[in-house]
């Protein structure tokens, strides 16, 4: 399938569907290859004079003619949602952003359709720089697979799972990683205030900071324990601080938080695919 003529539908208008359609819309595609079916009138009329993309307020026949269907509702939306969808559904590749939902119950809420793509993005990817855990069923051609990576592609990075399971820990990772840097953040900012700077000071530290060692860890060869090392003096301050930080079990605490976010992703797959 030819990327700059790729027709696709997105199911639901919310904050991750705009980002992508903002990614595709006059880049990957045409703006009017994209159709987006919405209840909410308002969302619909904002995509479409920002992006110029088709609209509608139920699922309809040009679903039918789209080469990727986006699922992009709320979890606890989606067998509803689907079982609308399931009459226009033919060999169209179906992408799912939704956490939860497994492929399989997908497959079956869609009667054996096997074309389906499930991806974790995170929030980064409201500004572009977001990264997207992806697993493919058998069904999923190559041609597929490179047009999903595409489409997720353009709001960040993507990275491919061999197994489906793998999502939940993707989940705990990135799809709610965002969540807890900034808490740490909060936590920087609240000690910055604490000892006497301003909180525009502590902010500006902080997310500098922040921005600063991620960058650098990306860009270096290193691990980033190597990194930790050479800002690590020992007897210094950093020595203290991470001397602190460990006498409290912070590490210890955030891989316990991490497992926890993997249990359950696995649990709402669980709850949400039952019939």
């Amino acid at each position: 399938m030819q990327k700059n003529e790729l027709k696709i539908c997105f199911i639901g208008g919310g904050n991750m569907a705009a980002a992508l359609i903002g990614g595709l819309a006059g880049k990957m595609t045409a703006g009017a290859n994209i159709h987006v079916v919405d209840l909410n009138a308002d969302a619909l009329q904002k995509l479409q004079q920002q992006f110029g993309v088709c609209t509608a307020t139920a699922i309809d026949d040009v679903v039918v003619q789209s080469d990727v269907i986006v699922l992009a509702v709320k979890p606890q939306q989606m067998k509803d949602v689907v079982a609308q969808l399931k009459p226009h559904v033919r060999a169209q590749l179906v992408l799912s952003i939704a956490a939860g939902i497994r492929a399989a119950d997908l497959s079956r809420w869609l009667g054996g359709h096997d074309a389906i793509v499930r991806t974790m993005p995170n929030t980064p990817a409201l500004i572009g720089k977001g990264v997207t855990g992806m697993a493919a069923t058998a069904g999923v051609s190559a041609a597929q697979r490179d047009a999903a990576d595409a489409i997720l592609r353009a709001v960040g990075e993507t990275v491919w799972l061999d197994d489906e399971t793998l999502i939940d820990p993707v989940t705990a990772v990135s799809g709610s990683g965002p969540a807890y840097v900034f808490y740490f953040l909060e936590a920087m900012q609240q000690a910055a205030r604490e000892m006497g700077l301003t909180a525009e000071q502590g902010n500006a530290l902080a997310i500098s900071t922040f921005v600063g060692a991620a960058q650098l860890a990306a860009q270096s060869d290193d691990p980033v324990s190597v990194l930790r090392e050479r800002v690590t003096s020992k007897g210094g301050t950093t020595y203290a601080a991470l001397t602190s930080m460990e006498q409290s079990g912070v590490k210890d605490a955030i891989v316990k938080a991490m497992k926890a976010a993997a249990a359950r992703g696995r649990e709402l797959g669980e709850e949400f695919g039952r019939d």
